[in-house]
């Protein structure tokens, strides 16, 4: 089912420009060296275009509760976060363009699983900063430990 999805993410409705484009543009912000934590962020957004049925966006953090021995470098958060806010403008641009074309494929009824698969990048779009792209079972790992830490404090 995945794989169908991915075909039907490329083929009609051109996925792989989607992910072309992110790339490009990332590649910029990487080469511009002060953009470097967003330009990473949309190159990882670009390369879960290219399989967005099998791929998902996650937090670096949410990433370390499943190693919790990896560390974070306080400055290059800073410097992240300090990127985000003169990104802000350009992120609100690429978010808008993405709802254009997630209103375009939810005219037709097998463009709405697609459509969701844009709606899912709309996060890392307007905040790529400390993003990375997993497989779906990574994805899915993290979620069930999510769950299983607000199950434990209801339970205490």
């Amino acid at each position: 089912m995945k794989t169908l999805g991915n075909l039907i993410w490329h083929i009609p409705y051109l996925g792989f420009l989607n992910a072309l484009i992110t790339f490009l543009i990332g590649g910029l912000f990487v080469l511009s060296v002060v953009g470097a934590p967003i330009g990473l962020g949309l190159i990882q957004l670009s390369r879960m275009y290219l399989a967005p049925f099998s791929y998902s966006m996650v937090d670096k953090s949410d990433l370390k509760q499943l190693n919790p021995d990896a560390e974070e470098n306080q400055l290059w958060k800073a410097f992240g976060i300090i990127v985000w806010i003169c990104y802000l403008p350009f992120g609100l641009l690429l978010c808008l363009v993405s709802l254009f074309q997630i209103v375009a494929m939810f005219v037709t009824l097998i463009g709405i699983p697609v459509a969701l698969v844009a709606v899912k990048s709309l996060g890392t779009l307007f905040k790529p900063v400390g993003k990375t792209c997993v497989p779906a079972a990574v994805r899915d790992e993290i979620d069930r430990r999510k769950a299983a830490a607000q199950v434990q404090k209801y339970v205490r």
